[in-house]
Parts: structure tokens; C-alpha cells; sequence
């Protein structure tokens, strides 16, 4: 099993924007430092929980201050952007990252965002836009000019050289285009089923096994489509993971400090509203009042020593049928990272070597 990291970013609404950078930077930094394999920067624009529009300026930034890790948006939303523009962002990044740059993609999912773009969400109009979004992208990166791409929601145009010297110049890195992976929230997600479809790499938010295994099932059906074998060890799974040295201290970490403020103020509350309570539920009957941070720490989050720790995610790798990569959901531990980064050290240095034995299963 490879260790990766997902940040929302998330910061409470009172942290200064440059400062709550400050940390996600350190963090990515750490996790170079101790041999994580990737990590992924989100992007929102109308989530005070989660001031980050703009996630290939941190993913700039780290590219510069890291070595090994590959790191990427997880991801663009793409009905915010316009292709052509955001394909030779993406090409730059990739330069810069000099092939360690991951291209992570979403439809969103805040109603908020859908507002301010005024996207129809709740019609499909979003993932709609994702799908056209990625042809173009795609297109622009791999065909020869000319073409001309007429859609439903862009027209885009790759023409020959003009007045001598002018002409689309910007490929990626990578070849034929970077790893594409592509986030999922909602059960049944149509973009994982575009990850099956196209053999990219899922990333999805485990809340249990129940809601988790129909985000496989998605990429089973996409990858039914178009005849692939989806592969197991390319599925990205993010969980709550916090280890200390006792059960006791991290418990007390996560339930009394930054882990449990942000589920307690903003996730929790935000998962109620979109009706996603009952699946953190360990059983159907659990009223939603229940559902508190203490309930989450007890029946969901991955807490405790690294012998806790590494117990509870066997348990969750055997209940899933398997996955290739445990991608540890990020926190604002500024007012005390060194518990943040010694969690961090312990999940390489003493949980992943205990999971060592855990083999893929075979695809369904």
C-alpha cells in the first residue's frame, strides 16, 4: 500500500490566507521529506472552510520546494475554467514540475460554486461540462493543428502558424499528457465512472465501506463501456487518519483539535445538508443527532497508536476488496504542527511497513 495526501485545503475561516499557504506548504514539504508518493490541492470558491480557488499557484510553489513527490489539483473543477486556457496552465505546471505533475479533475459539488458560475448542478450540468472539458483539454494536448472543436458549452480552435510566427506551441511534459485523476464524492459517481471509462486514476472520499463500494462500482460500469480492466492499485481512497504514540493522545489530538473543530463546525454539518449522514453510519438506525465528531471518531476515523492504527485500515482495505493507495485527508495544525507531523512520520515509518503483506485483489 503507497501513502498519499489530500488538502481540501481546509483552514478555519479566521486563518489568514497567506499563513493558511504557509502551512500547506510546510506539510507538502514534510511529506517529501518522508517518502509520500503524491498529494492533491482542491480547489472551492465559495467555502470559507476552504479558501483555495486557485490550486496550481500552491501546486507552483511546491513543485520548488519538493523533489520526489508528484503532486497535482485534486482537482480543477472544470466547469469553472476554459479549457484552452486551463490546458497550458496544466502544460506549464507539468515543465515546472518536470514531470512530476498529476492532472486531477472534478465536476464540483458545492451549490454555492454552481451559484457563482451559475452551472446547473442539480441537472447533471456540471459533470456535462466536465466530460466536454476533458475531450477539448485532451484534444489541444495530443492532435495536430488544425481542428476545430464546436461544443455544447465551448467552441475551441487549433490553428496552423499565422502572420509566420504565431501558432499553439505549449505540449505537456509527460507523454502523452499527464496522469489524469479524477475525484468523486457522491455515491454512484459519474465522474468515477469516467475514470473507468478511461483508464484515469479515482480518488474518492471513504465515509464506509457501503458508500465507498458503490464508488467502485462506478468505475467497474464506466470501465465495462469501453472493455477495461479497471486496476485496484491505481484507486486513491481519502480517510481521517491521525496517529500518536498512545490510542489516548490521539484521540484527544484529533476529538479536541483541529481534525475534530473543522468536522464539528463545517463537514459534518455540510454532509447533513447534502443527506450524506447515513453513510457514516455503522447501522441505519443511528439517528443523524448521533452522528457528532466523537461518534465519527469512534466508528470512522482511522485514530489511535500505529498498532490501532493499522489494525482499523487492514480492516477498511479487507472490507473494500482493496485499494492501492491510503491518502491521508489534511488539517490545520498550525497552532501545533509538530503532532501534525509527527502523525505524518509515524503512518510511513511504523503503520505502512505493518500493511506491508496486503496484495491486490483481482478485479471483478
Amino acid at each position: 500500500m503507497r501513502f498519499g495526501f489530500f488538502a481540501m485545503p481546509s483552514h478555519p475561516p479566521e486563518r489568514d490566507i497567506r499563513e493558511g499557504m504557509e502551512w500547506d506548504l510546510q506539510v507538502l514539504k514534510w511529506l517529501d521529506e518522508l517518502g509520500y508518493t503524491e498529494a492533491w490541492i482542491g480547489e472551492h470558491h465559495t467555502a470559507p472552510w476552504e479558501p483555495n480557488p486557485a490550486p496550481d499557484l500552491l501546486v507552483a510553489q511546491a513543485f520548488r520546494e519538493t523533489k520526489n513527490l508528484r503532486i497535482g489539483p485534486g482537482g480543477f473543477l472544470l466547469p469553472y475554467h476554459h479549457p484552452a486556457e486551463l490546458a497550458n496552465r496544466a502544460c506549464v505546471l507539468d515543465h515546472i514540475s518536470e514531470g512530476r505533475f498529476n492532472f486531477g479533475v472534478a465536476a464540483g459539488g458545492l451549490p454555492s460554486d454552481w451559484a457563482m458560475f451559475n452551472v446547473d448542478g442539480m441537472g447533471g450540468e456540471n459533470r456535462e461540462m466536465t466530460r466536454e472539458s476533458l475531450e477539448i483539454i485532451l484534444r489541444l494536448w495530443t492532435e495536430e493543428a488544425p481542428f476545430d472543436h464546436v461544443g455544447k458549452y465551448w467552441s475551441v480552435s487549433k490553428k496552423e502558424t499565422m502572420f509566420e510566427t504565431l501558432k499553439p506551441h505549449l505540449s505537456p511534459l509527460q507523454k502523452p499528457h499527464p496522469p489524469i485523476g479524477v475525484a468523486g464524492l457522491s455515491q454512484g459517481s459519474d465522474t468515477l465512472k469516467l475514470a473507468g471509462e478511461r483508464g484515469y486514476m479515482p480518488l474518492s472520499l471513504n465515509l464506509n465501506p457501503t458508500y465507498i463500494g458503490s464508488h467502485w462500482d462506478s468505475v467497474e460500469e464506466g470501465a465495462q463501456r469501453t472493455g477495461r480492466v479497471p486496476d485496484r492499485n491505481e484507486w486513491r481512497q481519502v480517510r481521517e487518519i491521525f496517529v500518536a504514540d498512545t490510542d489516548e493522545e490521539a484521540y484527544n489530538l484529533a476529538v479536541n483539535g483541529p481534525m475534530g473543530r473543522m468536522n464539528r463546525e463545517y463537514f459534518l454539518p455540510l454532509l447533513g445538508n447534502f443527506g450524506f449522514l447515513d453513510f457514516l453510519k455503522h447501522d441505519s438506525a443511528v439517528p443523524d443527532s448521533e452522528v457528532t465528531v466523537e461518534y465519527c471518531a469512534k466508528h470512522n476515523w482511522l485514530i489511535g497508536s500505529p498498532d490501532t492504527v493499522a489494525e482499523k485500515l487492514e480492516k477498511v482495505y479487507e472490507d473494500v476488496g482493496g485499494f492501492g493507495m491510503l491518502t491521508v485527508f489534511g488539517f490545520d495544525y498550525v497552532e501545533n504542527p509538530e503532532a501534525w507531523k509527527h502523525s505524518l512520520e509515524l503512518i510511513i515509518q511504523e503503520v505502512a511497513p505493518k500493511l506491508s503483506h496486503l496484495e491486490i485483489k483481482a478485479a471483478a
